[in-house]
């Protein structure tokens, strides 16, 4: 981790693109503007956990769900094939 001492007004640069601005300095609280292209996502870590952690939940998939969406594949000929063999 690279670890930088800033004054307010004074800026961080990430690559060419990538410009982080120390905007003000009080107790225990730094505020931070940042400029980047609308191409790079810039998130608060909270938020980024938690966008994290519903794309992982979306990505499960039950059984049941599974199922059923094959089931809305299947031709409703093969369906019946299926029905006369049992």
């Amino acid at each position: 981790m690279l670890i930088l001492s800033r004054k307010v007004g004074e800026a961080i640069r990430i690559g060419e693109d990538v410009e982080i601005i120390v905007t003000e300095i009080s107790q225990n609280r730094v505020k931070i503007g940042i400029r980047s292209p609308k191409s790079i996502p810039v998130y608060r870590e909270e938020l980024y956990q938690k966008i994290k952690d519903e794309n992982r939940q979306a990505a499960l998939i039950n059984k049941n769900d599974l199922v059923n969406v094959l089931s809305m594949f299947i031709k409703p000929e093969a369906k019946l094939k299926e029905g006369e063999k049992k």
